[in-house]
């Protein structure tokens, strides 16, 4: 589980592909040396285990399946990367609850500053769309972000420049894919809901099933 705070950046050093999965070496600076074989860690919001240790280098090794469902297949050599290691629980979940399990590909549709900040508008499916809510959380590229609008196909962020410049999103461009990872609470709330779809969705059951 990740928090969505990220750590540091990191840059793709070496990409192999393995049947239809890929082993990805990424160099990291000092910040990450307490890195362990076995780790978790969180690659631009994708969950993956560290195999090898090398500093100032590890190793992790994907799935076929999280190639296809995350941006991991089109990285480019010395592309940045948001680097974050598993919560510890004496931290402070400064963020939210991520879980590294990307949801979908989403795209940037657009890039605006206002004022000290930009608004950045991603392009979705109605799939996830469902899922947001003004002013919930949403993890992009491993980012703990704050929707400010959403509709059916889009939703917007404004973030602030210490984010921008200490994360990838200092490289993005409009066109660019991210990883989108929507927030688990509200998966859990709707199979709740699947159960009894005439059951009413209020204080009292947020709290009868732990949310509360």
């Amino acid at each position: 589980m990740f928090t969505g705070l990220i750590e540091e950046t990191g840059a793709v050093v070496k990409i192999e592909r393995k049947g239809e999965g890929a082993i990805i070496t990424i160099s990291h600076s000092s910040a990450l040396d307490d890195l362990k074989l076995g780790d978790s860690i969180s690659v631009d919001g994708i969950c993956l285990t560290i195999t090898h240790i090398q500093s100032p280098c590890f190793r992790a090794e994907a799935s076929g399946e999280t190639v296809r469902r995350t941006t991991l297949g089109s990285k480019k050599i010395h592309q940045k990367v948001n680097l974050e290691r598993a919560l510890r629980l004496n931290e402070r979940l400064g963020g939210h609850i991520v879980t590294g399990h990307i949801d979908e590909v989403g795209k940037i549709s657009s890039i605006v500053p206002e004022g000290t900040s930009q608004k950045i508008t991603f392009q979705i499916t109605r799939r996830i769309a469902q899922y947001l809510v003004a002013k919930g959380s949403v993890a992009v590229d491993g980012i703990s972000l704050t929707v400010n609008e959403v509709s059916s196909d889009h939703f917007s962020v404004n973030v602030i420049p210490y984010t921008t410049f200490n994360t990838s999103l200092e490289t993005k461009k409009a066109g660019d894919e991210v990883n989108i990872e929507t927030d688990i609470i509200g998966k859990y709330v709707e199979k709740l809901i699947a159960r009894d779809p005439n059951k009413k969705v209020d204080a009292q059951f947020l709290s009868e099933h732990g949310f509360l």
